[in-house]
């Protein structure tokens, strides 16, 4: 059966997700969650609220999905202990770090892969149980078949949203509010740029990056089916009514009603934006996902929901009564529970009836009255001896205590293992100057000087390299050529890459660049060296120790450090950073250029979006996908800071090159090696200066 996990932004939407039938609820505590917006719980509320939905058969799933600094590290393991003794039932992550640092301070507490960590495949799923996870949450993009696939195959549970908020970026690879406000998706502080309005090329009040909902209300028996384990509701930020209200259609869905026009509307009046979509679901991407939300009439709706946790104890937990009335001994009276769990009580003596006596059927019928408690009466069990009578009072007075008894029972909290935090041993990294690397997106970008230059990497795009292995064979007895793979390779797209990872060797080329856990097998299986990407989210000491021990030869810092955080981190492995580049914002599954005429032309040029204050976005295709990757209008640079970077500890500074054509390239290495000016109309200094919040 399929788990129902709904969102707990507050102790009001808790109890309305419970309420309305969740098998588990999902919330936030402290600051290290991705929707730090929410009200959230304190640490010194989350006892309370584990307790109410262990007391009533709930999980509570507590997400750790941010990335976390090496200062905050000790403050994460704090919330960690208190969270598994407070008795939570697993821990939501996306950092490596505190992968790591979970299984040392709670080992006994399970671990989910949230979809923040943009685990898409069968290798990323099966890499991530390697790590100690045993539930991973599926990225949002994929299809009906690719989930299919995955849960046939998968050696831990799966997890799927199936209602709420689409983001237009793979989880986990969005920069795009760090770059323009500080305000980072990944430390759960997204302002939402993609709900905001552009044009193509010019502005317009247009919303081509604004998803529909998501709603698969329609598809959970054909879910069920896959083997998926649980389903997942989106909004930790919405209303307690909103939640009310969707856990409510969906635990009618699982129950077997029907889904018609009245629980859609109701879908809808909950929240949505121009209605919904399925269109990651059945493969349909297109302008047809895309809708803005409208505000509809719902105040009757809202007080529905209120009413269903506000002053209403839904009865969902069954329990068995056993009772014994015998002459010239006190009434006993015990509840158990489908897991064993007993509560006992005693009460007086009963009386000798003076008009009618204490029957079976009147029994049941007292000890069966359990309204504003979580409990319903499964069975009753008894012994009553002849002519004894026992009052109303006194057996309601009876059931009433034996629950409490029942619920202190249930929420009593197993001994939970706590580890010691202690800091990691930390590599400052190589006190020689750093050298240079580039990437770029075309081979036409490999410019003489570019070779002349003769960087200690080149970051070529498989595809590219696939697409002239002569020129590469050629280069790559001078050049040190390394093919950079997607950040996203579908099982359905695992074939073609492994055919061209092998082709790699006998083309010279002995390494990859890669951005995603679930390629690091593929590349090994070929007899390949990994490098790491931005896309691994490398923000702190523990993750660098982390991807080391995946077998990684060199990594990139991830681009939302601050300068000091970089010199800071631990270096086990070779580090580079981005010092120069239009930095990649979003990477989409919807192609944003067919999006804009009806026509894939993302093979043959680039577009833009502009903004409000026109800034401009440009898009580029991701390889030879038609996944879109959207850019920052200005490009990073830090050339003229070489000096401060020399202290930082790392192997290389490296130069990205997507948009540029050769005499702009050619103009930013002759900047490299010699006097290097920063233009603050055109460049920005990144995350590197200001940091996010």
């Amino acid at each position: 059966m399929l788990e129902l996990l709904s969102p707990a932004g507050s102790m009001d939407a808790l109890r309305a997700a419970v309420c309305n039938g969740a098998d588990a609820v999902y919330l936030g505590a402290d600051a290290f969650n991705a929707r730090r917006g929410a009200k959230n719980f304190t640490l010194d509320e989350l006892p309370e609220a584990v307790r109410y939905c262990h007391v009533r058969d709930v999980k509570v799933h507590l997400t750790l999905n941010t990335l976390v600094s090496d200062r905050e590290m000790r403050s994460a393991a704090q919330t960690i202990s208190a969270a598994a003794r407070a008795g939570v039932d697993a821990f939501i992550v996306q950092d490596l770090g505190i992968v790591s640092l979970c299984k040392e301070i709670a080992p006994g507490v399970a671990l989910h892969a949230s979809t923040q960590m943009s685990i898409h495949s069968l290798e990323g799923v099966k890499k991530a149980a390697e790590m100690g996870i045993s539930r991973v949450v599926l990225a949002r993009e994929l299809p009906r078949e690719n989930i299919a696939f995955i849960c046939r195959n998968s050696p831990v549970e799966i997890e799927v949203f199936v209602h709420g908020a689409l983001c237009m970026c793979y989880s986990g690879q969005c920069y795009m509010s760090a770059m323009i406000g500080r305000r980072s998706g990944n430390r759960g502080q997204c302002a939402q740029p993609c709900r905001m309005a552009y044009g193509y090329d010019r502005y317009d009040e247009k919303y081509p990056l604004s998803l529909k909902d998501n709603c698969l209300v329609q598809y959970l028996e054909e879910l069920d089916k896959m083997g998926v384990a649980s389903i997942k509701i989106e909004g930790r930020m919405k209303r307690p009514e909103y939640v009310a209200t969707v856990t409510g259609v969906y635990r009618e869905a699982l129950n077997g009603a029907k889904i018609g026009d009245r629980e859609m509307k109701k879908l809808r009046s909950a929240f949505s934006r121009q209605g919904f979509t399925q269109g990651y679901y059945l493969s349909r991407l297109g302008k047809e996902m895309f809708g803005t939300h409208m505000e509809s009439e719902k105040k009757q709706l809202m007080q529905e929901a209120r009413a269903t946790y506000e002053n209403n104890e839904a009865a969902r937990v069954p329990v068995t009564f056993f009772a014994v009335v015998a002459r010239g001994q006190n009434v006993m009276l015990a509840a158990q529970d489908r897991a064993g769990n007993i509560g006992r009580v005693q009460g007086n003596l009963p009386e000798p009836a003076r008009t009618r006596e204490l029957t079976e059927e009147e029994l049941t019928g007292r000890l069966s009255k359990t309204g504003g408690t979580p409990y319903y009466c499964e069975n009753v069990r008894c012994k009553i001896d002849s002519g004894l009578s026992v009052s109303a009072a006194e057996l309601n007075r009876l059931r009433r205590d034996v629950l409490l008894q029942l619920s202190a029972q249930r929420a009593r909290r197993s001994d939970t293992e706590i580890g010691t935090y202690t800091d990691i041993r930390k590599l400052s990294g190589t006190s020689k100057p750093p050298l240079l690397t580039v990437s770029v997106t075309k081979t036409e970008q490999i410019t003489r000087n570019m070779r002349r230059a003769r960087p200690a990497a080149i970051y070529v795009p498989i595809s590219e390299i696939m697409a002239q292995p002569d020129f590469y064979q050629a280069v790559s007895a001078e050049q040190n050529i390394v093919a950079s793979l997607p950040r996203v390779v579908r099982d359905d797209e695992t074939p073609a890459l492994l055919s061209q990872l092998s082709a790699l060797s006998q083309l010279g080329i002995k390494r990859v660049l890669l951005g995603n856990l679930g390629q690091i097998p593929l590349a090994h299986s070929r007899g390949l060296e990994c490098s790491g990407d931005f896309g691994l989210n490398l923000f702190n000491s523990r993750s660098m120790a982390a991807i080391k021990e995946q077998g990684l030869v060199s990594a990139t810092a991830s681009f939302e450090m601050t300068l000091p955080q970089i010199r800071d981190l631990s270096k086990p492995l070779p580090t580079e950073m981005i010092v120069y580049g239009r930095l990649p914002l979003m990477l989409t599954e919807n192609c944003l250029m067919q999006n804009r005429s009806g026509i894939c032309a993302c093979h043959s040029g680039t577009v833009k979006l502009v903004d409000r204050i026109g800034e401009e976005f440009r898009v580029v295709r991701d390889g030879d996908s038609c996944r879109s990757v959207l850019l920052n209008g200005k490009k990073l640079y830090m050339l003229d800071k070489k000096n401060e970077l020399r202290k930082l500890g790392l192997w290389a500074l490296r130069l990205s090159f997507t948009t540029e054509n050769g005499a702009e390239i050619d103009s930013v290495l002759s900047a490299w090696n010699d006097k290097a000016v920063f233009d603050p109309g055109a460049c920005t200094r990144g995350l590197y200066l200001r940091g996010v919040q």
